[in-house]
């Protein structure tokens, strides 16, 4: 079983979130954890739009914010901006970001 915290880095002013993102996924959903071959673990997340002019990110920031239950510009891709796998800092308090993010996970059963 995979840490729901694993893909999670509480911050003083946030929290960091390991990704790994699918462009062009057909539906804006968070799709829970997964552990890679290296260990980490990574937040599945999908978007609709196209990794082209920074679309996809801009769409994963969406996403994260509002699974979060925070405004879109307090999400931002801090690493990864290029590639499937992607650090997003989502600004607030954060333990409050968390548990909203943890309740997000808990209700995939449908798209965030």
């Amino acid at each position: 079983m995979v840490d729901p915290l694993a893909a999670c880095r509480l911050c003083p002013d946030g929290l960091m979130v390991s990704v790994r993102l699918t462009p062009k996924g057909g539906r804006d959903a968070l799709d829970g954890l997964s552990e890679l071959a290296d260990g980490r673990v990574v937040l599945k997340a999908r978007v609709r739009s196209a990794p082209e002019n920074g679309e996809a990110n801009a769409a994963l920031e969406a996403l994260l914010a509002k699974a979060c239950a925070t405004g879109k510009s307090h999400a931002s891709v801090t690493t990864g901006a290029t590639s499937r796998l992607k650090t997003v800092m989502i600004s607030g308090q954060p333990d409050l970001l968390l548990a909203a993010l943890h309740k997000s996970l808990s209700d995939k059963g449908s798209p965030v």
